[in-house]
């Protein structure tokens, strides 16, 4: 919902130059290969090997037509075992990168651009994580926001305003309540 919210809402308005990267809750959280939470969070950096893949071969640009085919599998197909060659084909890439899917040496790039954010915002956060230049240039990120819903345009604005704001203060760390509703994904991008 963050993605849709800053892309759909916030980038058109706010000029906004995107550079999308990984974070693998498999390598952030090094789950219990017998837990239920190991296979998904598995499966999801099995596919960021994919995008770093495709990344290593076309630019940064072409990662985010895959992450915005991969949430319209996920989230709106409710097809979390989807072929990612099925993905590759859908945006138009070269199916060839889907055997990064189970090659380990993506593990490497995925950590280092992952540790990039951590660095910034601190160990002990999650998804997503949003990171910009302050006024003197030097990189600041927090985790967040989460949302249900991406807010309509003046209130997206306001929110993105906002959360710039607690970024760029000086000593300000952490805005939290207890999530009360799931995420309303709405049409299929």
């Amino acid at each position: 919902m963050t993605a849709r919210w800053v892309v759909d809402e916030v980038a058109p308005e706010r000029d906004l130059n995107i550079l999308w990267q990984p974070i693998s809750l498999l390598e952030k959280n090094q789950p219990d290969p017998d837990s239920d939470y190991y296979g998904p969070v598995a499966r999801t950096h099995g596919l960021l090997r994919v995008m770093e893949s495709l990344r290593a071969a076309e630019g940064d640009d072409a990662v985010f037509p895959l992450y915005w085919e991969y949430g319209r599998r996920i989230h709106h197909d409710r097809d979390r075992d989807f072929d990612p060659t099925e993905a590759l084909k859908a945006i138009g890439a070269d199916e060839a990168h889907a055997a990064a899917m189970d090659d380990e040496s993506w593990d490497t790039v995925i950590r280092e651009r992952m540790g990039q954010g951590l660095a910034l915002s601190g160990d002990d956060v999650g998804t997503p994580l949003i990171a910009f230049d302050n006024d003197d240039g030097e990189k600041v990120a927090l985790f967040g926001p989460v949302i249900t819903r991406v807010p309509p345009r003046e209130q997206s604005l306001r929110l993105w305003d906002g959360f710039v704001m607690m970024a760029t203060t000086p000593g300000f760390w952490e805005v939290k309540r207890t999530r009360t509703e799931r995420p309303e994904f709405g049409e299929r991008p």
